[in-house]
């Protein structure tokens, strides 16, 4: 599948981004690259390599979930940009 302005142009358009004529064309050359890459890459002949679940045979280290209260009310509240002394205020959403 070849990556046309068009393409890219519809994407930032779903993704809500505006971008430039040049950065369209721009993008659309670096996703065709990168789709022709991954085209490569399926040519390889591999039914003779064993999956690879996790590159590390050590498990993983747990530990418990301890609760710690590190910083005051006080301290959390100081760096916000409103507060009314005990809660943070937000710019109401709904």
């Amino acid at each position: 599948m070849k990556i046309t302005p068009e393409i890219v142009a519809k994407m930032a358009s779903l993704a809500r981004l505006e971008l430039s004529e040049d950065k369209v064309g721009l993008f659309a050359e670096q996703l065709g690259d990168v789709l022709a890459y991954m085209d490569k890459l399926g040519e390889l002949e591999t039914s003779a390599v064993e999956p690879l679940y996790s590159p590390v045979d050590k498990p993983t280290p747990m530990r418990e979930d301890i609760t710690v209260k590190e910083f005051s009310r006080e301290d959390l509240l100081a760096g916000a940009p409103q507060t009314d002394g005990a809660f943070f205020i937000v710019p109401r959403i709904v």
